[in-house]
């Protein structure tokens, strides 16, 4: 028997962030699958890292202001030197 024939959510989620950037031996993530068909809680944990990652990734929209909501802002926000800059 291997030394990982019976993965505890513990030696899991130290292997996480390996298996999900595929860097762990084939051996690994078969033993890691195993227990994770039988885990909810580590399913879960695994399931919310992901979408985390894809969340972090993905790139945000700057927002278009009206000029008078972006000036009032950068004066609130004592950065008046900035309002002749027009975003971009």
């Amino acid at each position: 028997m291997n030394e990982h024939a019976h993965m505890n959510c513990d030696e899991l989620l130290g292997s996480l962030s390996a298996y999900i950037d595929g860097d762990l031996s084939p051996e690994l993530c078969q033993e890691l699958e195993k227990h994770l068909a039988g885990c909810d809680n580590c399913r879960v944990v695994l399931n919310t890292t992901k979408r985390t990652i894809d969340l972090v990734q993905t790139p945000l929209e700057k927002p278009d202001l009206p000029d008078d909501v972006r000036e009032r802002l950068f004066k609130r926000l004592n950065l008046d030197r900035y309002l002749t800059q027009k975003p971009g």
